[in-house]
């Protein structure tokens, strides 16, 4: 395991009892150690946003998770990470990652949206409507490919060791087609960090940091639970031994 991404409590957490098991990431419930491990990492991210350069205060805030784990020696400590990418795809190597590999198959994502990129700029540059037409197609073909290999890379583990990638988890599920972006929230990358290295999931936050959005209401440091649209398909595949649909 990578100690890197490991973020150790600085508060003392000893006389607080750990959740009897995880909590269901679609509530909003948390416990004290939640509570005090959700506060820390909101202080880092405070702190260390100046070097991102996403400046929160100006443009729209994202969504961030914490983790609360405990390793085979029963050590506990917390995980944290971004959902999506900070502005300008800047990370921060405390994150845990995107379970997306970008350097798969020769870049083949970054080479796809530079591709995407050219035809925006020839859709812009052409004054033929019927090859601006021809021209649109051509781009919604390439990103629709895109989509579909991106999520084909994007493989999921969960507790009973079974993994699949995204497209047969909602295909299996009834979903159908995952929306864009499925994979990238910061609970299905947090907990597949945790079962990839043995740590057992103690407790599951997610909470808006920054300016609220137009299009939803999203409020600095608020909890809010795991997206239905993007995520439970992922997370129920992944927590097996978890009855979510009865617990909503």
């Amino acid at each position: 395991m990578n100690r890197k991404l490991v973020f150790d409590f600085r508060a003392d957490i000893e006389p607080l009892d750990l959740p009897k098991k995880l909590n269901n990431p679609f509530e909003t419930n948390i416990s004290e150690i939640g509570k005090i491990a959700m506060g820390e990492f909101q202080e880092f991210i405070s702190q260390e946003s100046v070097i991102w350069h996403h400046d929160f205060k100006k443009h729209k805030g994202k969504m961030f998770g914490v983790l609360i784990v405990k390793d085979l020696k029963g050590h506990c400590f917390y995980l944290g990470t971004v959902s999506g990418q900070l502005l300008g795809r800047k990370s921060c190597d405390k994150f845990v990652p995107s379970v997306f590999d970008e350097s798969v198959g020769d870049f083949f994502i970054n080479r796809g949206m530079t591709e995407l990129s050219n035809l925006s700029t020839q859709i812009k540059s052409t004054e033929e409507d019927s090859e601006i037409v021809r021209l649109k197609e051509v781009r919604k073909n390439k990103s629709l490919s895109l989509q579909h290999r991106l999520f084909e890379n994007y493989v999921f583990t969960n507790v009973k060791g079974v993994s699949k990638n995204v497209l047969k988890i909602f295909s299996d599920s009834g979903f159908g087609i995952p929306p864009a972006a499925a994979g990238e929230c910061a609970a299905p990358k947090l907990l597949q960090f945790a079962l990839q290295n043995r740590l057992e999931p103690i407790e599951l936050i997610e909470f808006w940091f920054g300016n609220s959005p137009k299009s939803e209401e999203r409020t600095h440091l608020n909890i809010y639970p795991a997206c239905k649209d993007k995520c439970r398909p992922i997370l129920e595949f992944m927590l097996q031994n978890f009855n979510l649909y009865n617990q909503v």
